[in-house]
């Protein structure tokens, strides 16, 4: 267990002292705005264009773990829509923002740190992928079911393609497509700017852990624990399984199966707590509260959930 926990520990460790930072005004909230944004602004972007530009298109763009991440996800998107809708009597919105919780993982601030310390380098690749489900489908579906809200069917459509729009401009989908071209081209950057990228990938694993702990100081969950529960379970417990079950079902939807570290990638990332900013897109319907502690519980609980993954991948290999 010492060596489970010696994979995890720097992990929460990090997030602690992002934590006591804020907590004790050594950092203003204000400054890990700015810091959260250099991450995603230069940092991931710099991260995922390495991990991409460096591998054969083959190892990228992998089908079967596109379609069983996807699928698994999308899945439990549907599903804790129909159940906050129908059983829990919430409005689209809100609906919306639980089955955001439920599926959209933190795969750049806490996925991507603890598959480098255990998978190594094949996690820049597992991130990669990851974001072109969660970028291209999850998230934009998302918050078009929460934007369409009192609307005709039709704005829908109309909120997915303005959604679609903002992405052209998105950093991280910008470096994917731009890795995707020098991984097809067989280009390869000049020494200085590749050492450059390289120094910029490199800030990113110990700094957005830093800023995960920081926003959580002055979360709250009084008066939630009911709903939160529910979030939490479906994130921690229902995606990793949904999952799962989808990754051991491609050889009958006639796709290759994956390799064993692909299949612990996809494990893994589908464990993790809710991602960073899941708060802050709630928080354009008023449901900011809810999503609060809901990251708040899920980032504490997935110390032991992952930890006890972790060991029983260990133990009983994939």
């Amino acid at each position: 267990m010492l060596d489970i926990l010696a994979i995890t520990g720097p992990i929460y460790l990090c997030i602690v002292l992002g934590y006591v930072s804020v907590w004790r005004g050594w950092f203003a909230p204000a400054d890990l705005r700015v810091l959260g944004r250099f991450v995603v602004q230069f940092a991931l972007p710099a991260l995922l264009f390495n991990a991409i530009a460096s591998r054969s298109l083959g190892e990228v763009l992998n089908p079967s773990y596109l379609v069983a991440y996807a699928l698994g996800s999308v899945s439990l998107l549907l599903g804790a829509l129909w159940f906050a809708r129908r059983v829990g009597g919430h409005s689209r919105s809100a609906s919306a923002t639980v089955a955001m919780g439920m599926c959209c993982s933190n795969s750049g601030y806490v996925g991507y740190p603890v598959l480098m310390l255990t998978m190594g380098p094949i996690a820049g690749v597992v991130l990669a992928l990851n974001m072109l489900v969660e970028n291209l489908f999850k998230i934009p579906l998302l918050l078009a079911v929460g934007d369409s809200e009192g609307q005709a069917h039709a704005n829908l459509w109309h909120t997915l393609r303005q959604t679609a729009k903002g992405l052209a401009t998105n950093p991280m989908i910008a470096c994917i497509v731009l890795g995707l071209l020098f991984t097809l081209l067989g280009w390869q950057l000049p020494g200085p700017v590749a050492r450059t990228v390289n120094l910029f990938a490199s800030a990113s694993t110990a700094l957005s852990l830093f800023v995960i702990g920081g926003t959580l100081v002055g979360l709250q969950v009084r008066g939630l624990r009911r709903q939160v529960a529910q979030i939490v379970f479906g994130k921690l417990v229902l995606h990793p399984l949904l999952v799962l079950a989808a990754v051991a079902g491609l050889p009958w939807m006639g796709l290759p199966p994956l390799s064993a570290e692909l299949r612990t990638g996809a494990l893994l990332m589908a464990a993790m707590p809710m991602m960073g900013i899941y708060t802050i897109l709630a928080q354009r319907h008023g449901h900011q509260a809810i999503a609060a502690a809901s990251l708040l519980v899920a980032t504490v609980v997935s110390f032991f959930t992952l930890s006890g993954l972790l060991w029983v991948l260990k133990a009983f290999p994939t």
